[in-house]
């Protein structure tokens, strides 16, 4: 893909009036390639056979919902995830953004917006110096070894672990900053882009993941340290911090 327009978009909703004007939504601000399927049935068959490169996802289908198809969608591929949901709770919320998804929006929306959005995750996921390669490929924290080209996470003992995108992209704008504070503003902006408002509430969701894969004990982190009221620092040594 050398175009963002080019993209291979998926839109699951059960409404076909929504599925008919996303469709249009998107067709008129340029993108290409655009399905949709009306539940987690045909969203599945979709998946295998159109390989989305992005997917917009609603919450409530009639046999299943969008968090559980995110969820079983995530064990084969990091395929970036928009939910869209007449469902304005912050629980609702937080809980899909804490899944992996990269946006949130609510029904009624601007067409303007979710075409903003979702052109923001193509280009951070596919379009973003992210991708490029890295100067400093392998970090060290303790017993992990972390693989910034590739996100894998390596113990000691060989096991390994996959961190998302928006983990990939915190840790390494901490491992750019190492040593010194990167604020909250800073963190976000590298995780959302530039129309990251709304998103604070959501980072330490991913803070908190991040924890759960680089520390030997996330609940007492000895690299990613809280700086109270500011933001948070990559360690240069092991100390212990919350």
């Amino acid at each position: 893909m050398t175009n963002l327009y080019e993209s291979r978009i998926l839109i699951v909703d059960d409404n076909a009036d929504i599925l008919e004007m996303l469709k249009n939504i998107l067709s008129r601000k340029g993108f290409l390639s655009i399905e949709t399927a009306s539940c987690c049935g045909q969203a599945k068959e979709k998946f295998r056979t159109f390989q989305p490169e992005l997917m917009i996802l609603d919450v409530m289908l009639p046999d299943g919902d969008g968090f559980s198809l995110m969820r079983e969608f995530r064990m084969s591929s990091d395929v970036p995830v928009l939910f869209l949901s007449a469902k304005d709770e912050d629980n609702d919320r937080l809980f899909g953004l804490g899944l992996g998804a990269d946006d949130y929006i609510t029904k009624p929306f601007l067409p303007d917006e979710l075409a903003l959005r979702l052109t923001a995750i193509l280009k951070r996921t596919y379009f973003s110096s992210l991708h490029q390669e890295s100067p400093s490929p392998e970090l060290h924290l303790g017993n992990r070894t972390v693989y910034l080209e590739s996100g894998i996470v390596r113990q000691k003992d060989g096991k390994e672990t996959s961190m998302t995108a928006k983990e990939l992209a915190l840790l390494k704008k901490l491992n750019e900053n190492r040593g010194n504070i990167v604020t909250f503003d800073a963190l976000s902006d590298a995780v959302w882009g530039e129309n990251y408002y709304g998103y604070e509430n959501t980072l330490m969701v991913h803070i908190r993941r991040l924890r759960e894969k680089i520390e030997e004990d996330p609940s007492h982190p000895a690299w990613l340290l809280t700086v109270r009221g500011l933001g948070y620092k990559l360690a240069k040594g092991g100390k212990t911090g919350s």
